[in-house]
């Protein structure tokens, strides 16, 4: 087994739907991670690591826990004939899985340019992952005045893990008050009834979220964003945004936007 892996007990799973689902393990001491960010993710089957030929098989995932929590939590839709997140999705309480211990990934705070007031924070599917623990960062408060967390699901009851991460953030004892202050949560269905409906690209376009959230346009001088979701959703906001003169940051250049589509 590859030494930079970390063999976790799982503690706790929850199926939100037929597909999406979440679950919590242990977390060793030595694991370290930036809020945004992925790491690889196995599973052990009968004492071994479910593997093709010599090598694990992984998938890279988004910790959706904050850096501080003592345990990780992650948030995973089922994917077709794909072995691994079938098996992870049948787990129990006390089976274990693998975790990498070298995170990477560019959804991190550090790499936007400082000086904007809002945060905007546009996912879809288990691409709210690594932006639910964008939230649960103190930074991420201290850093903007205003988070607008956009969550695009086909149907509403897609949506109720992210709600559900929310409430329980708002009832934290350090910093939930903050929270209330300066989080906006703006969950928007494409296929189904809806308080609010559209994809993100139309609300962009249309000018509607702003308008409902009593904001200005998107304006690079007083806003950063991250794109985390599917290729297409990425890339519709990614065009849209890059049309109004934002440029994508990364670990070699601070930018206004950043963005990654789950593999």
């Amino acid at each position: 087994m590859a030494t930079n892996l970390y063999t976790e007990t799982v503690t706790s799973i929850s199926n939100w739907t037929d597909t999406l689902f979440s679950f919590t393990t242990t977390r060793n001491p030595g694991f370290r991670f930036l809020c945004g960010q992925f790491t690889p993710l196995g599973i052990v089957v009968d004492g071994q690591p479910l593997a093709q030929g010599e090598q694990p098989v992984l998938k890279r995932s988004a910790m959706c826990s904050a850096v501080h929590e003592e345990h990780l939590e992650f948030f995973l839709a089922k994917a077709g004939d794909d072995e691994l997140t079938a098996r992870l999705h049948d787990m129990k309480e006390g089976d274990q899985v693998l975790v990498g211990g070298k995170p990477t990934g560019a959804l991190t705070l550090n790499n936007l340019q400082p000086g904007a007031k809002q945060l905007y924070l546009f996912a879809t599917t288990s691409g709210v992952a690594p932006l639910l623990s964008v939230i649960k960062d103190i930074d991420t408060y201290e850093f903007y005045d205003y988070v607008v967390f956009v969550h695009c699901a086909r149907k509403v009851e897609e949506l109720a893990f992210t709600e559900a991460s929310i409430t329980n953030l708002l009832k934290d004892e350090y910093f939930g008050e903050l929270v209330l202050k300066k989080l906006f949560f703006y969950p928007t269905v494409t296929r189904e009834p809806f308080h609010t409906t559209g994809r993100i690209t139309t609300l962009l376009e249309a000018g509607k979220l702003e308008m409902d959230l009593g904001m200005p346009p998107l304006d690079i001088a007083t806003d950063r964003v991250i794109i985390c979701g599917n290729a297409e959703m990425t890339a519709d906001v990614r065009e849209l945004i890059e049309a109004r003169g934002f440029a994508e940051g990364s670990h070699a250049a601070q930018g206004h936007f950043l963005v990654e589509a789950p593999r």
